[in-house]
Protein backbone atom coordinates (compact mmCIF):
# COMPACT_ATOMS: atom_id res chain seq x y z
CA UNK A 1 0.00 0.00 0.00
CA UNK A 2 1.29 3.48 -0.62
CA UNK A 3 1.90 6.55 1.78
CA UNK A 4 -1.65 8.31 1.49
CA UNK A 5 -3.77 4.80 1.71
CA UNK A 6 -1.82 3.99 4.56
CA UNK A 7 -2.26 7.63 6.54
CA UNK A 8 -5.59 7.60 5.42
CA UNK A 9 -6.10 3.89 6.96
CA UNK A 10 -4.29 4.80 10.19
CA UNK A 11 -5.76 8.70 10.31
CA UNK A 12 -2.58 10.12 10.43
CA UNK A 13 -0.71 12.28 7.70
CA UNK A 14 1.06 10.93 5.30
CA UNK A 15 4.26 12.83 6.19
CA UNK A 16 3.71 11.05 9.68
CA UNK A 17 3.92 7.52 7.55
CA UNK A 18 6.77 8.74 5.62
CA UNK A 19 8.36 8.84 9.17
CA UNK A 20 7.32 5.62 10.36
CA UNK A 21 8.65 3.97 7.47
CA UNK A 22 12.18 6.08 7.34
CA UNK A 23 11.77 4.65 11.44
CA UNK A 24 11.32 1.34 11.13
CA UNK A 25 7.85 1.67 13.11
CA UNK A 26 6.07 0.33 10.12
CA UNK A 27 7.86 -2.93 7.86
CA UNK A 28 8.45 -1.03 4.39
CA UNK A 29 10.60 -0.76 1.54
CA UNK A 30 10.96 1.80 -1.45
CA UNK A 31 10.19 1.32 -4.96
CA UNK A 32 10.83 3.74 -7.41
CA UNK A 33 11.38 6.99 -5.01
CA UNK A 34 8.07 5.79 -3.37
CA UNK A 35 7.45 3.99 -0.10
CA UNK A 36 5.26 0.53 -0.07
CA UNK A 37 3.95 -0.40 3.31
CA UNK A 38 3.08 -3.90 4.53
CA UNK A 39 -0.59 -3.98 5.42
CA UNK A 40 0.07 -6.34 8.82
CA UNK A 41 2.95 -4.24 9.87
CA UNK A 42 0.60 -1.06 9.51
CA UNK A 43 -2.07 -2.58 11.22
CA UNK A 44 -0.23 -3.88 13.97
CA UNK A 45 1.24 0.46 14.46
CA UNK A 46 -2.23 0.87 14.45
CA UNK A 47 -3.27 -1.35 17.41
CA UNK A 48 -0.35 -0.03 19.40
CA UNK A 49 -1.34 3.56 18.57
CA UNK A 50 -5.03 2.78 19.83
CA UNK A 51 -3.53 1.55 23.12
CA UNK A 52 -1.15 4.43 23.64
CA UNK A 53 -3.61 7.07 23.45
CA UNK A 54 -7.48 7.91 23.96
CA UNK A 55 -9.22 9.62 20.91
CA UNK A 56 -8.34 13.55 21.40
CA UNK A 57 -10.96 16.39 20.47
CA UNK A 58 -9.89 17.92 16.86
CA UNK A 59 -9.29 21.77 18.32
CA UNK A 60 -8.63 24.92 16.05
CA UNK A 61 -5.91 26.91 17.88
CA UNK A 62 -2.64 28.74 16.71
CA UNK A 63 -0.74 25.56 18.81
CA UNK A 64 -2.02 22.85 16.81
CA UNK A 65 -2.11 24.65 14.20
CA UNK A 66 1.60 25.57 14.88
CA UNK A 67 2.29 21.96 15.64
CA UNK A 68 1.29 20.72 12.29
CA UNK A 69 3.53 22.54 10.46
CA UNK A 70 1.83 26.46 10.59
CA UNK A 71 4.14 29.48 9.88
CA UNK A 72 2.52 32.15 12.40
CA UNK A 73 1.71 35.32 11.01
CA UNK A 74 1.05 38.63 13.82
CA UNK A 75 1.15 41.81 12.10
CA UNK A 76 -1.32 44.77 12.64
CA UNK A 77 -3.99 43.68 15.13
CA UNK A 78 -4.47 39.97 12.74
CA UNK A 79 -3.10 36.75 13.96
CA UNK A 80 -2.53 33.99 11.81
CA UNK A 81 -1.01 30.73 11.35
CA UNK A 82 -0.60 30.18 7.49
CA UNK A 83 -0.83 26.75 6.37
CA UNK A 84 2.35 26.12 3.67
CA UNK A 85 1.81 22.90 3.03
CA UNK A 86 -1.72 22.08 2.36
CA UNK A 87 -1.57 20.38 -0.42
CA UNK A 88 0.11 17.46 1.16
CA UNK A 89 -2.68 17.44 3.95
CA UNK A 90 -5.38 17.25 1.03
CA UNK A 91 -3.34 13.77 -0.23
CA UNK A 92 -1.68 15.29 -3.18
CA UNK A 93 1.80 13.70 -3.99
CA UNK A 94 4.35 15.26 -6.56
CA UNK A 95 7.42 14.70 -7.78
CA UNK A 96 9.62 17.70 -9.83
CA UNK A 97 12.24 17.79 -12.12
CA UNK A 98 15.69 19.79 -11.61
CA UNK A 99 13.20 22.95 -13.21
CA UNK A 100 10.28 23.11 -11.06
CA UNK A 101 7.82 21.36 -13.22
CA UNK A 102 6.17 18.29 -12.20
CA UNK A 103 7.80 14.83 -13.03
CA UNK A 104 5.07 12.82 -11.41
CA UNK A 105 1.83 13.10 -9.44
CA UNK A 106 -0.73 11.44 -7.11
CA UNK A 107 -3.89 12.76 -5.60
CA UNK A 108 -5.49 10.51 -2.70
CA UNK A 109 -3.02 7.88 -3.83
CA UNK A 110 -4.03 7.90 -7.62
CA UNK A 111 -2.08 8.64 -10.03
CA UNK A 112 -3.27 11.87 -12.20
CA UNK A 113 -1.76 13.95 -14.93
CA UNK A 114 1.06 16.04 -14.33
CA UNK A 115 -1.54 19.03 -15.68
CA UNK A 116 -4.49 18.21 -13.56
CA UNK A 117 -2.11 18.36 -10.75
CA UNK A 118 -0.90 22.07 -11.57
CA UNK A 119 -4.45 22.61 -11.97
CA UNK A 120 -5.36 21.08 -8.39
CA UNK A 121 -2.12 23.17 -6.76
CA UNK A 122 -3.16 26.54 -8.28
CA UNK A 123 -6.73 26.02 -7.59
CA UNK A 124 -5.82 26.80 -3.72
CA UNK A 125 -4.22 29.90 -3.03
CA UNK A 126 -3.70 29.95 0.40
CA UNK A 127 -4.54 28.49 3.78
CA UNK A 128 -4.73 29.70 7.01
CA UNK A 129 -6.13 29.68 10.16
CA UNK A 130 -7.60 33.24 12.26
CA UNK A 131 -6.66 33.41 15.73
CA UNK A 132 -9.81 35.92 15.96
CA UNK A 133 -12.60 33.81 14.73
CA UNK A 134 -11.24 30.56 15.38
CA UNK A 135 -11.69 29.19 11.50
CA UNK A 136 -9.68 27.71 8.64
CA UNK A 137 -9.75 30.19 5.43
CA UNK A 138 -8.86 29.86 2.23
CA UNK A 139 -8.62 32.00 -0.55
CA UNK A 140 -9.10 30.15 -4.14
CA UNK A 141 -6.97 30.48 -6.97
CA UNK A 142 -7.45 31.19 -10.65
CA UNK A 143 -7.80 27.62 -11.74
CA UNK A 144 -9.81 24.21 -11.87
CA UNK A 145 -9.28 20.56 -12.02
CA UNK A 146 -11.51 18.01 -13.53
CA UNK A 147 -10.17 15.82 -10.84
CA UNK A 148 -11.47 17.74 -7.97
CA UNK A 149 -13.52 20.57 -7.27
CA UNK A 150 -12.65 23.38 -5.47
CA UNK A 151 -14.92 22.69 -2.95
CA UNK A 152 -14.13 18.69 -2.51
CA UNK A 153 -10.50 19.82 -2.56
CA UNK A 154 -11.24 22.53 0.01
CA UNK A 155 -12.92 19.72 2.24
CA UNK A 156 -10.15 17.25 1.99
CA UNK A 157 -7.57 19.99 3.35
CA UNK A 158 -9.80 20.57 6.25
CA UNK A 159 -9.71 16.87 6.90
CA UNK A 160 -6.06 16.63 6.71
CA UNK A 161 -6.12 19.04 8.60
CA UNK A 162 -8.19 17.41 11.42
CA UNK A 163 -6.59 14.42 10.94
CA UNK A 164 -2.82 15.87 11.82
CA UNK A 165 -4.49 17.44 14.75
CA UNK A 166 -6.03 14.61 16.19
CA UNK A 167 -2.44 12.41 15.86
CA UNK A 168 -0.53 15.31 17.70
Amino acid sequence: MNTTAAAAQANVTVATIRNWCRYGAVAAVKQAGRWIIDAASLAHRIAIGALKRPARKVEFTTDTMTAIGGNRWQKNGKDRVYINNWAEFAGIETTRYNTGNIASAYYQGERISNSQAGKLLSSIDKVWYDAADGKLHCRYGWSASRVAGRTELWAAVVDGIRNAIAAL
